[in-house]
This record gives structure tokens, C-alpha cells and sequence, in this order.
């Protein structure tokens, strides 16, 4: 969310740094790569359609061969043959198109998942601060919109337009068969459809991507307003939302109506081509009928023929309209997906020797002028709890973050120790005190960290945290539905369960970002024991939001307007009286000090 110092939603420059949109090279190299792992089932569909299309063309031969039997007076029993050819093309036709465009449904539908699976693997490992920058109504709309259209033109466009470029290939060249005067007279629809497709295509890149940047900008003020309606209302700023909204609703409705006057002028073009062509092969077939060149009946076959253009040929260019809309969806869903591999990954490189994370340099910015931490140094040692403390503001979250790799620091390095040979499995796991609980049974919750783990393995987990207790009173245990719709579990034990995926998850380095902050003052004690019961055995970095923490680790920092300026145990620091023991005069005056 974009926010102003305030902490007023939508305030701020509605400027954003967006994600990458691909170019239509890039694009199409990429939907090439998709398709390369089922050439064979797309080779068959292809063919398939092929002989699916070159049967129905017999459908108009047969036609003119029943004109001819008419135009000559031969007798009924003639007409036998030609009606049962008929019947058995459109049998087989109907087969083999079936199968064809099943095959190319499947291919559809199997790329479409690889696409889907890669997007949300790679917008997964985003940095925050890239989705900060970007705002949530460019990603929402990608993954929801962006996917939506091309799934939709997987389902219905592709299969469609396999098919019609395949008739009008095969049908021209039918065409040609019959005499190529024939042929040549319905080129003459080709220049203007050519020209059609021109004039669309060069409008309809340009608007259908601008409408896809409008719509994300509409879900992003809409996302702000409401995830901020309090702070709007107590600010009494629901005027001003009002009209960013509606403003940004008008944008998208603006592009939405040219794309619909883009569209009609297209099948106005498109129709003025039909009238040209059809003319031309009726006066063509007028002409050689009378010079005797060829029959009635061919020349009625020639005249249906282009007739039959009329569908598959208007399905291609109109489908150029999904096409479009596709393409750019595809562009900005390959955006996502081409983000260089060292934008979102945690470097994992050797630290000096005895260290699980080297934090060297390290500066941070938000923003231009928005510097959060400056030049912090910091070493974890193997199996060390460090806490980290200061005032709110000071950049202690921004440097978990930075340490958990959620984000990557603007200066300096952040370096994890590599995990010694075994299972593969996250270094580092960040647990902050926005947990989710997700919708599914308590099992399926905990094994988003580890798919393998048993129901023993689940159950050691929650004993770790002192959870299972709770667990297994449940209504049906482990398998009770938690999350959206589900069984209601409290911020403590939703912080538990977060706390027992860690757990499962057996990483060498964990980060708590305040973990335990949303349980309140009647379950903190609670949550801490659970914390360290779960921290036991690595090395961990505690934002620490009760001091209580701070006691407890084997070393305290402290961060002061985002540079370190003090570290060492809470005795060493409240005796040196400096910002830690000012701190804590502070918080334990409010409250009977700890028994230490």
C-alpha cells in the first residue's frame, strides 16, 4: 500500500514504478519455450484438424455435382450417390474436428497451468518493496484479469482460430482446383482484410495495453480506499477517494469505449471485404459458364466455397480482437515470470568462518530521500540469538526483511552461511506478526512448509510450541478446516501455527519480526515461550517488541534512526546508560520490572 507519512492511504504521487511488461519478441519466445515440452500432442492436434478440414471440403464438389445432375435432367436415382457422400463427410468431419480441437484444448490448458505455476513462483519470490513500488493493483490485476483473458483465449480462441486458418488455407486451394480464375477473383477481398487487420492491429496493441494499466490502476485506489476506510473516514477524506476513484474508473471506462468503436469499425471494414470478393466470383463464374469453360455446378461450387470464407475468415480477424487483448495479458504475465533470477532470490554465499549471516554495509531506501538504514554491519554467529531493538521507525523490520531476503538491501550485501548437504529446504524463514491462516484443514496449514511430514511430524511441531493441546481438542483434530470459511483460530494460536511451520520447515536461520506483538498482554508470555521453544538449536534475529525478549537473547542491537549504535548483553548495555538503558527505564516504569 502507498502511504504518506501520515499513514493516509492514496495520498501519495500516483506515480508507480510497475512491473515489467515483456516485449512481443520476448513474448513470443516465451510461449514457444512453453509449448516445447508437448510438440507431439500439438504436431497431432494440428494434423488432426488438418484432415478434419480437407473432408469437409468435399461437402461443395458434392453440392455442384447435384447442381449438375439438376441442370442436366438426369434421373432422381443419380442424386443417390452424391446425398450419402454428404452424410459421411459430415460424419467424419464432425469426428476428427472433435478430436482436433480436444488436442488443442489440452495443449491450451497444459501451457496455460505452466504459465500460471511459473508466475506465481516467480511473484512469489518478489522482494516486498519491488511489490511496494509496483502497488497491489498491478499484480491483482495481472494475476486475476491478465489470467483470466488468456485463459479465455486458450479455451475458445485458440481452438477457433486453428481451425479457421486452417479452412481458409485449404479452401483457396480447393478453389485454385476447381479453375484459379476462381481463386483470383476472391483474392481481391484479400487487400482490403489485409489492410483491416492493419489498421486494427496497430490501434489495438496500444489500447488493449493502456486499458490493462488503467484497470490496475483502478484496483489499486479501489484496494487503498477500502483496505484504509477508518483512516479515510477519521481524516474525512472520503471526497477526495471518491473522486481518485471515480477519475480512475473513467480512465478505464474511457479505453474500454474506444476499444468498442475500434471494434466496430472493424466489422465494417470487414464486411465491405466480403461484398468485393463474393461479386468478383459470381462474375467470374457468370463469364466461364457462358464461354463454356466450366459447369454450372462448378461454378456453384466456387460461389459456396467463398461463401464458407466468410465464417472462418471473419473468425480470424475478428479474433485478432482476443488475440490482442491476450497478447497483452501474456506480455505482462511474462514480465513477471522474466524477472532476472537475482532480483528475487536471497544470495546464499559463504560467510567468514563461524557465521551463519554477514550483514555487510548495508544500506536500504524506499524511495528517493526515503533512506531507512545506513551502512549496518552486523555478524550471526552460529547458533546466536541477537534481538534487535530501538523506537519505532528505527528500521528494525526493514532489516529482518533484508537479513530473511523478502527484500534486497539498495547498498551493501546480505550473505547466509550455505546449509551443510541434506534435504533441500528454505536457509533462512521469516515469521512476522501478520500470520495467515489458510483456508484447508489444520493439517494441509502446516504442511505448507514441509509436504512430507507425517502426522507425527505435525504433531511434534505443535508440541514444540506448546500448541497441540489445543490442536487436538479441536472438532476433527488435525483434520478440523481452518482459515476463510473455516474454524476461527485466535491471533495466539494463528501465531503458534506459524510458529510450528517454522518448526516443520527446519531452517538453519530464523527471523521474528515482532511474532509475538498481536497476542496482547494475556497471551505474550505464552507466545515468547513458544518462540523459544522454536528457535532452539538455530541462529535467530528477534525484532523484539517486549523487552522481555531483549533480556533473553545472547546479544542485543540496537538500531537508532537505521544505524546500529549500540550491541552487547542487557547488562553490558544498562550499565553503559546509553539509548538501550533509556529504553528500558522506559518500558519496565510502566510495569513491576522482570525477576531477573
Amino acid at each position: 500500500m502507498t502511504s504518506t507519512p501520515s499513514g493516509i492511504p492514496g495520498t501519495a504521487d500516483d506515480s508507480a514504478e510497475l512491473l515489467p511488461i515483456a516485449s512481443g519478441a520476448r513474448t513470443r519466445a516465451a510461449l514457444r519455450t512453453l509449448i516445447r515440452p508437448d510438440r507431439g500432442r500439438a504436431l497431432l492436434g494440428l494434423g488432426v484438424l488438418v484432415g478434419a478440414t480437407a473432408v469437409g471440403l468435399l461437402v461443395q464438389p458434392l453440392l455442384g455435382r447435384i447442381v449438375d445432375i439438376v441442370a442436366d435432367g438426369r434421373p432422381a436415382d443419380a442424386l443417390t450417390l452424391p446425398v450419402v457422400l454428404l452424410l459421411v463427410v459430415a460424419v467424419v468431419q464432425g469426428v476428427t474436428t472433435t478430436l482436433g480441437l480436444t488436442q488443442v484444448a489440452r495443449l491450451g490448458e497444459t501451457v496455460l497451468a505452466r504459465l500460471r505455476e511459473q508466475f506465481v513462483e516467480r511473484a512469489l519470490q518478489l522482494p516486498a518493496d519491488r511489490l511496494e513500488r509496483a502497488g497491489a493493483g498491478d499484480l491483482t490485476a495481472r494475476v486475476t484479469g491478465d489470467v483470466a483473458r488468456v485463459a479465455e483465449a486458450v479455451r475458445s480462441a485458440l481452438p477457433e482460430m486453428a481451425r479457421s486458418v486452417l479452412a481458409i488455407v485449404l479452401t483457396l486451394g480447393a478453389m485454385a482446383l476447381l479453375d484459379v480464375r476462381f481463386l483470383l477473383a476472391a483474392l481481391l477481398a484479400v487487400p482490403v482484410q489485409a489492410l483491416t487487420a492493419r489498421w486494427y492491429v496497430r490501434r489495438a496493441v496500444t489500447v488493449y495495453a493502456d486499458q490493462r494499466v488503467a484497470n490496475g490502476a483502478q484496483q489499486q485506489q479501489l484496494l487503498e480506499t477500502i483496505g484504509g476506510a477508518v483512516t479515510v473516514r477519521g481524516h474525512r477524506l472520503e471526497e477526495q477517494h471518491t473522486e481518485k476513484s471515480a477519475r480512475r474508473s473513467r480512465k478505464a471506462v474511457e479505453l474500454t469505449m474506444r476499444s468498442v468503436h475500434l471494434v466496430l469499425g472493424f466489422y465494417a471494414r470487414l464486411h465491405i471485404a466480403e461484398y468485393i470478393g463474393l461479386a468478383a466470383v459470381l462474375v467470374t463464374g457468370f463469364f466461364l459458364v457462358r464461354d463454356g469453360s466450366v459447369s454450372i455446378g462448378t461454378a456453384t461450387a466456387a460461389a459456396l466455397y467463398f461463401h464458407s470464407l466468410f465464417g472462418p475468415v471473419n473468425a480470424a480477424l475478428v479474433l485478432l480482437d482476443d488475440a490482442q487483448s491476450a497478447a497483452a495479458g501474456l506480455a505482462r504475465l511474462v514480465g513477471v515470470t522474466d524477472i532476472e533470477e537475482s532480483a528475487v532470490q536471497l544470495p546464499h554465499q559463504r560467510t567468514e568462518a563461524g557465521a551463519a549471516v554477514t550483514v555487510d554495509a548495508v544500506s536500504h531506501a524506499y524511495g528517493p530521500g526515503r533512506t531507512v538504514l545506513h551502512e549496518v554491519s552486523l555478524t550471526l554467529r552460529a547458533g546466536e540469538h541477537v534481538a534487535l531493538v530501538g523506537t519505532s521507525g528505527a528500521g528494525k523490520s526493514t532489516l529482518a526483511r533484508l537479513v530473511a531476503g523478502v527484500q534486497q538491501p539498495t547498498g551493501g550485501t546480505v550473505s547466509v552461511a550455505q546449509s551443510a548437504p541434506g534435504p533441500a529446504g528454505p536457509s533462512v524463514v521469516l515469521v512476522t506478526q501478520e500470520v495467515h491462516v489458510f483456508t484447508g484443514t489444520l493439517a494441509e496449514d502446516l504442511r505448507l512448509a514441509r509436504p512430507d511430514a507425517t502426522d507425527a511430524d505435525l504433531r511434534t511441531a505443535l508440541a514444540t510450541v506448546h500448541a497441540l493441546e489445543w490442536a487436538e481438542a479441536l472438532p476433527e483434530g488435525l483434520a478440523t478446516v481452518v482459515g476463510e470459511g473455516g474454524h476461527r483460530l485466535d491471533p495466539a494460536r494463528a501465531q503458534q501455527l506459524a510458529l510450528a511451520r517454522l518448526v516443520l520447515a527446519d531452517p538453519p536461520v530464523a527471523v521474528l519480526d515482532e511474532a509475538t506483538a498481536e497476542a496482547g498482554s494475556a497471551g505474550a508470555r505464552t507466545l515468547e515461550r513458544s518462540a523459544e521453544a522454536a528457535l532452539a538449536g538455530r541462529t535467530a534475529l528477534v525484532v523484539a517488541h517486549r523487552l522481555t525478549q531483549a533480556v533473553a537473547a545472547d546479544r542485543i542491537v540496537v538500531l537508532e534512526a537505521g544505524r546500529v549504535v549500540e550491541s552487547g548483553t542487557h547488562d553490558e548495555l544498562r550499565t553503559a546508560d546509553g539509548p538501550y538503558a533509556t529504553l528500558w527505564r522506559a518500558w519496565s516504569g510502566s510495569r513491576a520490572a522482570p525477576h531477573l
